[in-house]
């Protein structure tokens, strides 16, 4: 079979049509008689993998010439081109992707689904994907022959005319083009991967490559049900990274497309509705190789790329290991979080390591799922050298929980502070419809707590890190009524795949779980999948499982640990908590700012704010609140430039979510320099919550 599904008689013919070169010429140039590439052409036979590539590397002008008649190279392919599909034909009209609204353009969203689609398409099962991120200032002379490979000039009237729209887009895309003019700096992020599928599969047809680079919402996993992914939305963060919307593509297949298997590249732009001279284009854009044989008149297809090309797009790979480079063209960080090359490249590394630790611990039986790096260039220079992310610098107890359990070494109780403990939670997961329903619950999958003491190096500590499939963090809780006193721990819940256990409870609960994820993947909650596909009550197994997880932790935390290390023993017998005493707790009423965290960066307040709040069943609503206490006057309320949950809660329409029994919560802001009334330099700062709903209220 040829691509797109096509018979090689039908590829054939299209890619001599497209090369200008006939059958005859073919025939001659491979020293063969005219009645088999004829052969080849009708589909009556086709010919060996080895003749395959021959074909292939003759027609592209890299082979060379066979035959006793040959004489010369056929001639070379078109230059690569910039293809915009034409609006639609009905007046139909998108002003941007809106898969990528699905998402923040953040690096730490970034690193999240990038390295997730990584780790779905990894390829050995008994090595861990490598995983670089490279950060890449260029400036000046760099700059320009970056801009002349990807052929800009043709680009800008497209982009000038997509910037005029008064769309969020446009805007947005207009103030990048006046800071590229005005900086003469442009930054660039390569997501490489290595022992990876790559982007195999046809260049229209069903396969890896189109639904990355041609599809929406198609997600195109081959994990054996183990994907942490599966809206096939996670690929629209790279584009959304992009101020330009550009990304480029670098492809090493493991398997051969067209005899070939090295620099498989093309590019994608995604712009809203623009018209240029007169002609309407809906949007999306490829950058490749001419390609004729679609029947809608000249398209951009992939090509088989050089070396200098690579080199020139800054796109070249490290040795020969299948996997895919993405290179976001104008990287930017849209949190605020992080301004200049060592803030992103910082923040990387923190977010490959609070969201992949679990993937990047091993055990005696098994290594890492995966490895992961950041560097730092400017020009071709480091400016940060290559770092390795350590999951153990950031989170010390957290790795000790799990490698403890890959290593068969953890105990049923707790009797030091080196020790993990597990035990068993049962999870239900509910029948499908039109299933039988054997059981009343369910099938019951038996998933795993490990809980050990907290150190003194961790920033959080006292909650729950859940996950499943590939052991990416799916979400993190402080459990609800801890005994008071209790020592500070950290657990981990392991469910479906991510417990190393086998049989048909463990693909049940995976799959349930997924069911239940939003496009986050950041929670087990109610989604229309779970409630389409599985019976009534499946999100009572739920809540019900959220019930064993904290009745688990409160019975491991609860049993005597032993002497511990925390000074004198006189101390420690003067402050000893009896857990047979009844303690009086004072309550808290409503919820109330407990700990502010601040600092004025670019004229923005950046705040870390933790919030307490009383016992309550139902969620709380709750609407942060920033004012300036100026020198004179009232307290003017300025406005948010961004909301991000970080402990305990969620974001949802500029609101503080918070789940009924969860007693502390911790969020970060950033104000709007625009909104304030004076520079941020000149006032104090106050945060207040403002209870929109809660409880029973």
């Amino acid at each position: 079979m040829g691509d797109g599904g096509e018979d090689y008689g039908t590829w054939l013919q299209g890619r001599l049509s497209h090369a200008g070169m006939t059958k005859d010429a073919l025939a001659e140039r491979l020293g063969l008689t005219n009645a088999l590439v004829s052969a080849w052409l009708s589909g009556r036979s086709e010919p060996t993998e080895a003749m395959r590539r021959a074909v292939t590397d003759l027609i592209s002008g890299t082979g060379t010439t066979g035959g006793a008649g040959a004489t010369s190279s056929p001639p070379a392919l078109p230059l690569q081109q910039w293809y915009h599909r034409r609006a639609h034909p009905d007046g139909g009209r998108e002003y941007g992707n809106a898969a990528a609204f699905a998402f923040d353009a953040d690096m730490a969203v970034l690193t999240r689904e990038a390295t997730q689609n990584s780790l779905d398409e990894r390829l050995d099962p008994t090595a861990p994907v490598r995983v670089e991120y490279t950060l890449h200032e260029l400036t000046g002379m760099h700059l320009r022959q970056f801009l002349d490979a990807l052929h800009w000039d043709a680009l800008l009237p497209h982009f000038e005319q997509a910037a005029a729209a008064p769309q969020k887009v446009s805007r947005s895309l207009r103030a990048a083009l006046d800071e590229l003019t005005a900086d003469d700096s442009l930054l660039l992020l390569r997501v490489d991967d290595h022992n990876a599928t790559g982007l195999t599969g046809p260049e229209y047809g069903d396969g890896r490559f189109a639904a990355v680079v041609r599809r929406l919402l198609d997600s195109h996993k081959a994990s054996g049900g183990r994907a942490g992914g599966s809206y096939g939305l996670g690929k629209a963060t790279l584009w959304a990274t992009s101020r330009f919307g550009l990304v480029m593509v670098n492809s090493t297949l493991s398997e051969p497309h067209e005899g070939r298997t090295q620099r498989r590249v093309i590019g994608r732009l995604d712009l809203p509705w623009h018209e240029v001279d007169g002609i309407a284009y809906a949007g999306p854009a490829w950058f490749g190789e001419p390609d004729t044989k679609t029947g809608d008149g000249v398209v951009s297809r992939s090509w088989w790329a050089d070396e200098n090309t690579v080199r020139a797009l800054h796109m070249e790979r490290a040795g020969a290991d299948p996997g895919t480079s993405f290179l976001i063209v104008g990287a930017h960080d849209a949190s605020g979080d992080a301004t200049d090359l060592r803030d992103i490249h910082d923040k990387l590394v923190r977010s490959l390591a609070d969201g992949f630790w679990a993937a990047m611990v091993g055990g005696h039986k098994g290594g890492p799922l995966l490895r992961a790096t950041v560097r730092t260039l400017r020009n071709g220079r480091v400016v940060v050298p290559e770092e390795t992310v350590d999951p153990s610098a950031r989170h010390p107890a957290l790795c000790r929980a799990l490698r403890s359990y890959l290593d068969g070494e953890t105990v049923e109780e707790l009797t030091s502070e080196e020790q993990v403990a597990a035990v068993d939670v049962p999870l239900f997961v509910s029948p499908r419809r039109g299933e039988a329903r054997s059981r009343v619950k369910g099938r019951e999958h038996k998933a795993v707590l490990l809980l050990t003491p907290a150190t003194e190096a961790d920033d959080r500590h006292s909650r729950v890190v859940c996950m499943r499939g590939n052991r990416m963090t799916i979400t993190e809780y402080r459990p609800r009524e801890l005994p008071p006193g209790s020592t500070p721990f950290q657990a981990v819940l392991l469910a479906g795949y991510a417990t190393e256990r086998v049989g048909d409870d463990v693909a049940l609960a995976e799959a349930f779980l997924r069911a239940s994820e939003p496009p986050e993947h950041d929670r087990w909650d109610r989604t229309e999948e779970l409630t389409s596909l599985y019976e009534r009550g499946a999100l009572s197994r739920l809540k019900e499982f959220r019930t064993e997880i904290d009745k688990a932790v409160r019975g491991l935390v609860q049993r005597d640990t032993g002497p511990r290390t925390e000074g004198p023993a006189g101390l420690r017998e003067l402050l000893r908590l009896d857990h047979d005493v009844p303690v009086q707790r004072r309550s808290v009423p409503f919820p109330t700012v407990d700990r502010l965290r601040a600092r004025v960066e670019s004229g923005a307040w950046h705040v870390v704010v933790t919030v307490k709040l009383p016992e309550a069943e139902e969620p709380w609503v709750l609407s942060p609140v920033a004012k300036f206490a100026v020198r004179s006057g009232g307290k003017p309320v300025v406005e948010w430039a961004s909301l991000t949950a970080a402990e305990g809660c969620r974001i949802e329409n500029g609101r503080l979510v918070v789940d009924g029994g969860v007693r502390r919560a911790e969020f970060r802001g950033v104000t709007a320099p625009a909104s304030h009334p004076v520079r941020g330099t000149l006032a104090r700062l106050i945060v207040d919550v403002h209870k929109v709903q809660g409880g029973a209220a």
